[in-house]
């Protein structure tokens, strides 16, 4: 499923991808988080509930992921990368913004971002 995810004047294209917790983010859509900074690496916003089980976990990240945090339950877009892991349990990659995720760098602190679906 292709998605738009809107943060200000910033307008990125994203794929989800074809498991359980990403088709339940799907249900979700449209929807808009407030997301918060995190280690200069990511945007991370609380859910509005818990997520299906369906992907594997990992404990890396790319640029330009989104994933889902169960504990949150968040969801988090990486625009940076610090060389660090991610601690248990892990994450749950979601989709893959096409390009220029780096672009989140500007926005110090928190910024509203919304998530919908692309016909």
């Amino acid at each position: 499923m292709r998605i738009r995810l809107t943060a200000g004047e910033t307008v990125l294209n994203a794929t989800l991808d074809d498991n359980a917790t990403a088709r339940d983010l799907a249900s979700l859509l449209p929807l808009t988080l407030q997301m918060n900074d995190l280690f200069k690496r990511e945007k991370y916003g609380h859910l509005p509930r818990s997520l299906a089980a369906g992907g594997e976990p990992r404990y890396s990240y790319e640029i330009g992921n989104i994933v889902y945090w169960s504990p949150g339950p968040d969801i988090a877009i990486f625009y940076d990368h610090d060389g660090q892991s991610i601690p248990d349990p892990g994450i749950i990659v979601l989709g893959e913004i096409d390009s220029g995720a780096d672009a989140f760098k500007k926005y110090d602190g928190t910024v509203d971002v919304t998530m919908e679906a692309v016909d």
